[in-house]
């Protein structure tokens, strides 16, 4: 008998209705998308802690901390595990594995939401279809994406990690906007320019919006 037929959905004995009645909010994903050093992280950690301040359940799900450890690279979990269980199952950076990433980070976001939580997520996942497949697992309203538009020349100037740098000498391979493309979303809930405005101020700007939409209280 296959494994797949032993597999079974179970409903859970407290609801979501329950938990955000608890919470007096909604849950969704705000999913930040935009070129590495855009400012997705930095924004969305400065929401995060707006959000702490006002008593709302949040929970930051950053690109590199989940490759730490959900979506580790081939290697970094042979300790553990050994080199098969890394090899078969560790994410690098081609497309199919990007497309890996995105999926379980997006599985991870809807947990999230489903509990009431307001889910950020911080990854340049810069496919659209990645994206789309994301927005297609929520209801209506519940994935609120955020494209953090910063210019490739802005974001090159930062290079917080010097990625941009070793792409450019040819030391990294299918480096998104350099080698690889970024497909910038067509038609996203917010736009924010983090090349004119701080962390706090596109913050708020995302505060508004989850007002505005009746996700948390005015």
């Amino acid at each position: 008998m296959s494994n797949e037929t032993n597999v079974t959905w179970h409903e859970h004995s407290v609801t979501r209705e329950a938990r955000e009645k608890r919470n007096a909010h909604k849950g969704c994903v705000i999913w930040f998308t935009g070129l590495s050093g855009s400012g997705k992280s930095t924004v969305a950690n400065s929401l995060d802690h707006k959000l702490h301040q006002s008593k709302i359940q949040s929970v930051v799900l950053d690109g590199d901390n989940v490759r730490h450890g959900l979506n580790a690279a081939p290697g970094m979990l042979k300790d553990t595990h050994g080199d098969e269980f890394s090899n078969r199952f560790g994410l690098g950076f081609s497309a199919i594995d990007r497309e890996e990433n995105i999926r379980r980070i997006g599985a991870v976001a809807e947990i999230f939401a489903q509990t009431g939580v307001v889910a950020l997520t911080a990854f340049i996942s810069p496919y659209r279809t990645d994206r789309d497949k994301v927005r297609n697992t929520l209801k209506d309203g519940e994935f609120i994406e955020v494209f953090v538009d910063t210019p490739i020349e802005v974001c090159e100037q930062r290079d917080p990690k010097g990625l941009y740098k070793k792409a450019r000498a040819g030391e990294i391979k299918g480096f998104t906007g350099i080698d690889d493309p970024y497909e910038a979303p067509l038609q996203p809930e917010l736009v924010l320019f983090a090349a004119e405005k701080t962390p706090d101020i596109l913050a708020d700007e995302i505060i508004e919006y989850l007002k505005d939409k009746n996700i948390i209280g005015g």
